[in-house]
């Protein structure tokens, strides 16, 4: 018997649900620019007839109530993001693939056969030598025990923080919102709490903490920062974003549940925003737009990637073959949201002429990719493995330009969960490629699945950051 998510939202719905929500789009678009050409016309025809003046102020004011008033007030207050710091690990952290596996031969838990299976993930992952796991995993047997995992916390959040602090000239007492998210993780007193006290924040700051909702929490932390700061004017919003690996770790046999042992590395990342006017003059960014999603409703979609014990009792991280499937269809109408939003007219008429065709006349027919390249200039993806990466490159059509930041990231930290997106960030930056008007694609999918899209616009030049940050000493 089907659920009733699956009844609600077969494949035929969803497919008529995307082709609707782009005619509709495309029809409002044209039917914008229609009212302009008609004002246009109606203007030239009044000069030409020599009508009274009135004519010529009724037609200006409805050329500025469709164009500058109406979106005036239809715009929402504007989000920056002042500035971020990500962690840059201990070089003791550092674990290359000969001392993992080494350690791991050692471990009673394992056999040889789980020991080789690990060994062929990393060779094939993308990973390079010199990421980092936290102490308690280098231990053999490695300690995944509460008290670890909080050293490994405050070893992590306090440090970024810290730095973050020192490059905005703020104090903690300046903070109004925070936000830490860690998914695997969650201590009481909570990690905000643990924030909290170690800074010294004020009582009515608005403390928050999200677990459980893997590679994408750093994002939606970002979509969820800006919805408070929509409520709260003349506010500074804090989100930290980290995933402590100590509880993590998988000693079983079962090969889906080994993955994350062998590409999950240690990261975190602190981001200031702000909804001050005066904040406008020192950001890096404005928050473009943002839009986010989830398959939960989907049975299968929600046990693709699960927290659960194995036969022994063990405690790991199931992941199944067809999660990148899954990915693709989260991802599909996430970005299908976004393209209505901020891609060129033409472009989403081609897209919605292609689904039409697929769907009443030739069903073999490819449906067109929209060229998200014609507004933004640079991609910052999930680092959950090569195989993912190039799949999204693919479905997205970028070239080795707009993954470059997403490889060099996985290869030099690994996959750091929500924090990985800062880094990929503060890449491009070290770099300079990053200009003044350019827009960046933060995107965001984890376990439930759920996928969040964050797009910022760069206000200023950004210079000088291979100096400093996560990549200094090894950005070339």
């Amino acid at each position: 018997m089907e659920s009733l998510s699956q009844a609600n939202h077969g494949p035929g719905s969803y497919t008529i649900n995307l082709l609707f929500k782009h005619l509709l789009t495309t029809l409002l678009e044209v039917l914008r620019f229609s009212t302009l050409a008609l004002v246009i016309s109606l203007e030239a025809i009044s000069v030409l007839q020599k009508w009274k003046p009135i004519f010529h102020f009724l037609l200006l004011s409805i050329f500025i109530f469709i164009f500058t008033i109406k979106p005036y007030f239809l715009s929402s207050t504007p989000v920056y993001l002042v500035d971020f710091s990500c962690f840059k690990p201990p070089d003791f952290c550092k674990t290359p693939f000969s001392l993992f596996l080494e350690n791991a031969s050692k471990i009673e838990s394992f056999d040889k056969e789980s020991v080789g299976f690990m060994a062929k993930i990393l060779t094939s992952s993308g990973l390079g030598e010199e990421t980092y796991l936290p102490p308690a995993l280098h231990c053999v047997p490695p300690k995944p025990h509460q008290q670890e995992s909080i050293k490994e916390a405050e070893m992590v959040l306090p440090p970024v923080m810290e730095d973050l602090l020192s490059k905005t000239k703020i104090s903690p007492q300046d903070i109004d919102i925070l936000i830490v998210n860690c998914s695997g993780f969650c201590p009481s007193p909570s990690l905000s709490a643990i924030i909290t006290n170690k800074f010294s924040m004020r009582d009515d700051v608005k403390s928050f903490s999200l677990s459980g909702m893997g590679c994408s929490a750093g994002a939606i932390a970002i979509d969820m920062a800006q919805n408070l700061l929509k409520v709260h004017k003349n506010s500074y919003a804090v989100v930290l974003s980290t995933e402590i690996l100590s509880t993590g770790w998988y000693p079983g046999h079962e090969k889906s549940k080994l993955l994350l042992n062998c590409t999950f590395r240690m990261g975190g990342a602190a981001i200031l925003l702000s909804n001050k006017k005066e904040a406008r003059k020192s950001s890096k960014y404005k928050l473009f737009f943002s839009v986010r999603n989830q398959r939960s409703f989907e049975d299968k979609s929600y046990v693709a990637a699960v927290r659960e014990e194995d036969s022994e009792g063990k405690l790991g991280v199931t992941i199944h073959r067809d999660l990148l499937q899954i990915v693709g269809e989260t991802l599909k109408y996430n970005v299908t949201i976004l393209g209505e939003q901020i891609l060129p007219t033409l472009e989403k008429f081609w897209h919605a002429v292609s689904i039409i065709r697929k769907r009443f006349f030739n069903r073999s027919e490819e449906i067109y990719v929209p060229n998200f390249k014609s507004v933004i200039q640079h991609f910052c993806l999930p680092t959950s493995g090569s195989p993912l990466i190039r799949e999204m490159a693919k479905g997205l059509k970028l070239g080795e330009k707009e993954v470059e930041a997403a490889f060099m990231t996985l290869r030099r930290f690994g996959n750091q969960s929500s924090s990985s997106l800062w880094y990929e960030l503060a890449y491009l930056e070290a770099k300079e490629m990053v200009k003044k008007g350019h827009k960046v694609w933060l995107l965001g999918i984890g376990t439930g699945p759920k996928c969040c899209s964050l797009v910022w616009e760069c206000l200023r030049p950004i210079v000088g950051e291979s100096n400093r940050g996560p990549w200094a000493g090894s950005i070339n």
